[in-house]
C-alpha cells in the first residue's frame, strides 16, 4: 500500500462473495455490506475489503436528479452513498472497503487514498490513470477528446466506518452508461481497461492486485 493510503486505511481482511459467471445481486451485496459494517462499527470484526462483480443494476446516490436517470423507465436502485447515478454489472470490479477511519476523520483524504490505489493498480495493467481537479474518481486523458472516467468512487461514513466504495471498469460493456448521465457529468466519457489497452483483463484478476495494494491477505468466506 502506498504511504498516503497506509496512513488512512488500515489493512483489511478480504471477502470475495462472487465473480462472473456468478455475479452478486446488488441487493444481496448491500445486505452483506450492512452486516459487515455493523460488525466493524461494533468492534466485532476487523476492517474488511469486499471485492465482487454485480449483476446489472443502475444505482443512484443521494444527489441524483431526475434528468440524469434512464429515460425509458429502467429501474434504478436508490442508495445512501455520495455521488450520483452509475451502473454496475459483469466485467466491472466493485470494491467495498468497510474500514474505520483514523481520527480526526478526513473523508477527502480517504477518497484520495482510494484514487491513489486505483491509479497505482491501473498502471500495472498499462493504463495511465489520473485525477481531475474538482472531480472524484480516476480518469484517463484522451488526446483531442474529453477525458474519460475509468474508476468511480462513492462513499458514506457512519460511526466512523466507511461503506460503499469504488467501481473500476475492466471488461464491461460501456453501452449502459449511455442511458444515464454517469456520475452527473455531461462533458466527459466513460472508458475501461479493455477499451484503453485492447486486452481483456477480468475483474477477478484485477481484484487480486487490488487486494495486495490494500494489504488484504487473509480471505474469509462471505
Amino acid at each position: 500500500m502506498s504511504v498516503t493510503a497506509s496512513r488512512t486505511i488500515e489493512a483489511p481482511r478480504l471477502v470475495q462473495p462472487g465473480f462472473s459467471p456468478h455475479p452478486v445481486g446488488y441487493d444481496d451485496g448491500l445486505r452483506l455490506q450492512l452486516e459487515i459494517h455493523a460488525d466493524v462499527a461494533a468492534g466485532r470484526s476487523p476492517n474488511t475489503l469486499v471485492l465482487l462483480e454485480h449483476e446489472p443494476a443502475f444505482t443512484a446516490g443521494r444527489r441524483t436528479t431526475d434528468d440524469e436517470r434512464p429515460g425509458d423507465g429502467t429501474p434504478v436502485i436508490d442508495v445512501d452513498r455520495g455521488g450520483k447515478i452509475t451502473w454496475h454489472g459483469p466485467g466491472q470490479l466493485v470494491g467495498y472497503p468497510i474500514v474505520r477511519l483514523h481520527e480526526p476523520i478526513d473523508v477527502v483524504a480517504y477518497v484520495r487514498a482510494l484514487e491513489g490505489i486505483l491509479i497505482e493498480v491501473l498502471g500495472g495493467f498499462g493504463v495511465t490513470g489520473g485525477r481531475i481537479e474538482g472531480r472524484s474518481g480516476v480518469w484517463v486523458e484522451r488526446p483531442g477528446v474529453a477525458a474519460a472516467k475509468i474508476g468511480a468512487i462513492g462513499i458514506r461514513v457512519n460511526d466512523g466506518v466507511t461503506r460503499h466504495g469504488f467501481a473500476l471498469n475492466c471488461t464491461n460493456d460501456l453501452a449502459p452508461f449511455e442511458q444515464i448521465v454517469p456520475c452527473g457529468i455531461r462533458d466527459a466519457g466513460v472508458t475501461s481497461i479493455r477499451e484503453v489497452t485492447g486486452r481483456d483483463v477480468e475483474p477477478e484478476t484485477v481484484a487480486a492486485v487490488i487486494a495486495r495494494a490494500f494489504g488484504a491477505t487473509d480471505e474469509v468466506s462471505a
